[in-house]
């Protein structure tokens, strides 16, 4: 563990137990429930993606809670008491309050260790492309940076991280009030799939309904193209996150490693967690990489 400071976020960064190792990043845990049953969103532990997804699609009802204050105070304590500084970044405040009930427990907190810092920073930033935010502000503390500048370059940059979505099942669209049951129906008989985005306010808007899976696929692709640092000659990391559609994310994938030759690694795909998962339900693709800055 780095012994100048903690780098933090919710588990809603949709990255697995093992990249949160690899990068040196601590969570704390998201809740839902299936059924009426109450769970930790954590990684999987609990109920892994396939059983959770399997669920979903044979009915089962799900429900979300965020962190709250009370939580986030216990879960900071420990590394203030073991002397430890805290940056911590939360799911965007566009689909989630948490980021209000990680500050309010931070201002308490400055009463109590008064010698330490706690910085809260909201990511603007869902599921993977959260998780590709931490991995950089992971590799920018392994290089030196401290938590002064780390807080101020991720106020900066984290616009920067692109999020693009599209669904091959609208039924938790439908459920969830994104999309009218009508427009549901007409999207479903005409195998119409929607393209989604994070905006500059961190709130998932619908932008195109384009028809068939293989033209979303080429689509999502496209708008990496137009909007990703370096267009063509893009050399960061590519995340993906999926829910029960591996096939999907791997057809995604493969076209951006032929497109972006020179990017770092191959594509990581991941699952999208109980959370996020929740209210997109089985179906989507996420897409995300380092581009244009989100404006208005």
């Amino acid at each position: 563990m780095n012994e100048k400071y903690i780098l933090s976020c919710c588990s809603t960064a949709d990255l697995t137990e093992e990249q949160f190792k690899a990068i040196d990043v601590e969570y704390i845990c998201f809740h839902y429930e299936l059924n009426g049953k109450p769970y930790l969103d954590d990684l999987g532990k609990s109920m892994n993606a396939d059983e959770f997804y399997r669920a979903m699609s044979e009915g089962a009802q799900t429900r979300t809670s965020q962190i709250n204050p009370e939580e986030f105070k216990q879960y900071f304590r420990g590394f203030l008491e073991a002397g430890k500084d805290i940056l911590h970044m939360t799911l965007s405040s566009g689909i989630s309050g948490v980021y209000n009930a990680a500050k309010i427990a931070a201002e308490e907190l400055s009463e109590e260790f008064p010698g330490r810092k706690l910085y809260i920073v909201d990511s603007l930033a869902a599921s993977s492309g959260y998780g590709l935010l931490m991995d950089k502000l992971s590799e920018l503390r392994a290089s030196g940076m401290g938590i002064d500048e780390l807080y101020e370059w991720a106020q900066k940059n984290k616009k920067r991280v692109r999020h693009w979505f599209f669904s091959s099942d609208l039924t938790f669209y439908i459920k969830g009030g994104r999309i009218s049951k009508a427009s549901g129906f007409v999207g479903t008989v005409l195998n119409i799939c929607p393209l989604l985005d994070v905006d500059y306010e961190g709130r998932l808007i619908p932008r195109f309904k384009i028809r068939t899976k293989s033209r979303v696929i080429r689509e999502i692709v496209r708008r990496m193209e137009e909007q990703a640092e370096d267009r063509s000659g893009y050399a960061g990391k590519v995340f993906i996150s999926q829910s029960a559609c591996m096939e999907d994310a791997r057809a995604v994938a493969d076209l951006v490693e032929q497109k972006f030759p020179q990017m770092s690694g191959r594509v990581q795909i991941n699952n999208i967690g109980t959370t996020i998962g929740s209210h997109t339900g089985p179906g989507t693709v996420a897409l995300f990489f380092w581009g244009d800055v989100r404006t208005n």
